[in-house]
């Protein structure tokens, strides 16, 4: 055996573990335990998505009907929602054939200046779209794009990439990865916040924190940076008079039953409306203008009223079975690059939908994100089936994780057997043949000496175990007590008492462990 360095050993020995004695179950060709997470994650995303277009139609279809902007078609929301989900599943088959190495290596520069300049264009007065007091939206005829829907796949490949450097690769020092982190992710959250935009904001920075911690980061780094976080956002809230009535209306939404706590108090309607069942997919009747934006930000209230609470567990339950195959798929990753993407990816998707869900119940302040999936809009449900597309990304070069056994193979590999002189080797010989004095082969031969009932070995050879027992037995019983039946059997006579029958503790066999007088039982017995 000699050293070698080459990383593909250690690779192919690991992909090749067996579970027992056989070979692993496959599925579609891919070993089970990788395809399963794979295949679980795809069918979240698709149920997820599936139970969206439902009620975004059930939701919306008041509205686009008795609206003459829309063509009174019930239908448009749900058609525009199939079409932006149409776009989003062919950029996410296009992300799940990229190898994400390279989009976390030679492309990251390229990603960086489309989001920079995506970003910045929305503070254009020819390009940019105000809404609801925010600059968030890019007018492209009938379309609207909001850039930092997409800006957050770029952010979680680009962390990725930079703490891969830094911590498994360590091509950079710790001053060089501060400086890349404040102008490779820094600035575009910093873009993301003047839209303003505090909850894509507050997504990326929980995000980037769980990488951070799943990276291997010192704690007190990671615990440091959720403190000014949280101080900052805080700060930030308490800046304008629109972020603090958001706070206000969380802790007393019925101050103002009819101004800023209206929406909320609509959404407690409709998930008391809901009991434990629901009234009924497209049975509710809080969608009937009563309650605004039911089709976006407030849809998990509609859940909550045609679904009922059976409903809403529902999706968090659909959301928790995502999770736990992306991370599955993070566990199995190649590299540290590929836990990243993926655990970034799928925490994006999941803190997101708690920050729709605690401010729809009223335990957060309102942020205007949707539920992930399922809430209409374009650039959302495009950009969450791109994160699905990055994990499946990952998927794609799943393996087994690298023990410390895999390690000690990594370092070493089989050579070259040495040539053998096939002239000493002989078949076994058959039983019936045995008996034969003449060797087989070329190698050594031994000789049978025939005659007398002892029979001499060859000088130097060992003494065969037959030899050997008799000898013992001849030694041990006088030769008087030895006789020879009519069968040639020899039988020894033990003496005509039990007790000399009985054999003397001390004339047995040698025991490791055992002392004269009793051995170590009899030293407790005595004592």
């Amino acid at each position: 055996m000699t050293s070698s360095s080459n990383p593909s050993v250690g690779g192919r020995a690991s992909r090749s573990r067996r579970r027992g004695d056989g070979e692993e179950r496959l599925i579609l060709g891919v070993p089970a335990r990788f395809m399963k997470p794979r295949l679980i994650f795809i069918a979240a995303v698709f149920a997820l998505v599936g139970f969206g277009l439902l009620m975004i139609y059930s939701s919306s279809s008041i509205t686009s009907l008795i609206s003459k902007d829309y063509g009174n078609d019930p239908a448009y929301y749900v058609e525009r929602q199939l079409m932006f989900v149409a776009f989003g599943t062919a950029f996410a088959f296009a992300l799940f054939k990229c190898d994400y190495h390279l989009l976390s290596g030679r492309l990251m520069p390229v990603i960086w200046v489309v989001m920079v300049l995506a970003l910045g264009l929305i503070f254009l007065p020819f390009a940019g779209a105000d809404a609801y007091g925010a600059s968030r939206w890019i007018a492209i005829g009938p379309l609207h794009l909001q850039p930092s829907e997409f800006a957050k796949v770029a952010i979680v490949v680009i962390a990725a990439g930079l703490l891969s450097d830094y911590m498994e690769k360590q091509r950079l020092d710790t001053k060089e990865l501060l400086k890349r982190a404040a102008l490779l992710v820094g600035v575009p959250l910093m873009m993301i916040l003047l839209q303003p935009d505090k909850g894509t904001m507050m997504i990326c920075a929980v995000t980037i924190l769980v990488m951070l911690w799943f990276a291997g980061v010192p704690r007190r780094w990671v615990v440091g940076l959720f403190a000014v976080g949280i101080v900052g956002m805080v700060a930030l809230s308490l800046r304008d008079s629109y972020s603090r009535a958001r706070i206000m209306t969380v802790l007393n939404p019925w101050s103002d039953p009819y101004g800023s706590g209206y929406q909320l108090i609509q959404g407690f309607y409709a998930f008391g409306s809901g009991g434990l069942f629901g009234v009924g997919i497209g049975m509710g009747r809080q969608k009937y203008s009563y309650l605004p934006m039911a089709y976006n930000d407030f849809i998990y209230a509609v859940i909550g009223e045609e679904c009922g609470l059976v409903g809403t567990l529902g999706v968090l339950a659909g959301f928790g079975i995502m999770l736990w195959a992306g991370l599955k798929i993070a566990r199995y990753a190649p590299d540290m690059t590929g836990q990243l993407i993926a655990t970034g990816s799928v925490t994006m998707l999941v803190v997101q939908l708690l920050l729709n869900v605690s401010g729809v119940v009223g335990v957060f302040p309102l942020s205007g994100k949707p539920v992930p999936f399922i809430s209409y809009g374009g650039s959302s449900v495009m950009s969450c089936l791109m994160l699905a597309g990055l994990v499946l990304s990952v998927s794609k070069q799943s393996r087994l994780p690298v023990t410390e056994h895999d390690r000690v193979r990594m370092d070493w590999s089989v050579t070259q057997a040495p040539r053998v002189d096939q002239e000493g080797v002989s078949e076994p010989m058959p039983r019936s043949a045995r008996g034969s004095t003449e060797g087989l082969g070329g190698g050594s031969r031994f000789r049978v000496i025939g005659g007398g009932a002892s029979p001499t070995p060859l000088a130097g050879s060992r003494t065969p175990r037959s030899l050997r027992a008799e000898r013992d037995l001849a030694s041990r019983h006088p030769e008087g007590r030895v006789s020879v039946d009519s069968n040639g059997r020899r039988r020894i006579d033990l003496g005509p008492t039990a007790g000399e029958r009985l054999r003397k503790r001390d004339d047995g066999p040698d025991v490791r462990g055992r002392r004269p007088g009793g051995g170590r039982n009899g030293e407790r017995r005595g004592r």
